[in-house]
């Protein structure tokens, strides 16, 4: 008798939770007239697309309700609402969602308060009936389960209403991977412009700074030949000069070049090439592989990408976290090459934020691969990164 009561309150709790959203869904339909009459006047048109995005929270409402009783899911698939207000617009009015959801409200103002109509009496019957069936007799409740039915049912027919044929589900699939490759082009084109703007950097900075230099010491030396200058000593200071900043320009040169595609990668490949950033990370650093030495390489621009991955997320290790010890896990999966980075500093590094994450994020999306952050205050802070290729 315990066990039914327990349900039943439960499942009352449900149907009184969907009267309420119908009874909602009466002031709703107010809404819909408002946008209706707004949209015919085209100075109010940009109602429609808000009014339609109110009607998907409350039927994703209804969809999350479902689940806490079931434990069973009801997908969505709506068409994105972006672009211009005419582009919202036709959106909102072509995707099946919308009819789809208009189409669960107004059932649902029936259904909602029907099944709660039904369950009070039910209530009333099931204490006396149950009270005495349980009590007197030692048997099983008959009348309270009855409300977890209902409870059940209206899950069902909400779940009928709202999930999304096949072809509405594919629709949608495709809208967000489109709207999702065209931010990560745009993140990629971002990237790609701001490495640009760094090598022309280094290069203006770095290596014709000392090209320059370089140039005007053989002048000098040239000047000084020609002069027939009687203390050889001021032409050797001079070339001796000139060889100093051609050996520095060429540092520079390797510099840029090395952020480009680092030429360790070609030489020891992408385990080798990490195992030499843990030797110089100034942290204790386990470098795992799982895998990757094994068979073919993955392509240049993933173990570039991978490389470039570790090395910032050691040097952020490095300079803010405050861990003395790190791991770097390298594995080949059958999608792709996976890389974690661990520290076991303080944590609570922002994802959403700083330009070396940033920049992270904008390789691996470039490469349509996907990184996830998890650091809590505290730590440890780890960084997984899924680099899709063909092995």
């Amino acid at each position: 008798m315990r066990e039914a009561l327990a349900r039943a309150d439960r499942a009352s709790m449900q149907l009184l939770m969907g009267a309420g959203m119908a009874l909602l869904s009466y002031v709703f339909i107010g809404v819909l007239i408002f946008t209706a009459v707004a949209s015919v006047i085209v100075i109010g048109l940009g109602v429609l697309p808000e009014t339609v995005l109110l009607l998907r929270r409350m039927a994703g409402f209804k969809r999350r309700q479902v689940r806490r009783w079931s434990g069973t899911e009801i997908p969505e698939a709506y068409t994105p609402l972006t672009g211009t207000l005419f582009e919202r617009v036709r959106k909102a009015v072509k995707d099946p969602g919308t009819y789809r959801d208009l189409r669960w409200l107004f059932l649902h103002i029936v259904h909602g308060l029907a099944l709660l109509y039904v369950a009070l009496p039910l209530w009333v019957i099931g204490v006396l009936v149950d009270g005495v069936w349980c009590g007197l007799l030692g048997r099983r409740a008959v009348v309270l389960p009855l409300i977890g039915r209902l409870a059940d049912l209206d899950t069902r027919w909400s779940r009928a209403l709202l999930k999304p044929s096949p072809e509405a589900e594919r629709n949608a699939e495709l809208a967000e991977r489109v709207e999702e490759l065209t931010l990560t082009r745009a993140g990629a084109v971002a990237a790609h412009g701001a490495e640009l703007r760094r090598i022309e950097r280094d290069l203006h900075d770095g290596t014709q700074a000392r090209l320059v230099a370089l140039s005007m010491r053989v002048g000098l030396a040239r000047r000084a030949y020609d002069q027939d200058v009687k203390d050889p000593e001021v032409v050797r200071r001079l070339l001796a000069d000139a060889q100093d900043q051609a050996e520095e320009a060429l540092t520079e040169l390797r510099h840029v070049v090395r952020g480009i595609h680092p030429p360790i990668l070609t030489d020891r490949g992408l385990v080798g090439a990490v195992r030499a950033l843990a030797a110089s990370s100034g942290l204790e650093v386990s470098v795992r592989d799982d895998g990757v030495e094994d068979g073919p390489r993955a392509p240049a621009a993933v173990e570039a990408a991978a490389y470039f991955v570790v090395a910032e997320a050691l040097t952020n290790a490095a300079k803010h976290s405050g861990a003395r010890r790190a791991t770097v896990e390298l594995a080949r999966g059958a999608a792709g090459l996976r890389i974690s980075v661990r520290d076991e500093g303080r944590g609570g590094a922002d994802a959403s934020g700083g330009s070396g994450l940033l920049g992270m994020r904008r390789r691996v999306a470039a490469l349509d691969g996907t990184m996830e952050v998890a650091s809590p205050a505290g730590g440890p802070t780890e960084i997984g990164v899924e680099l899709p290729c063909v092995w």
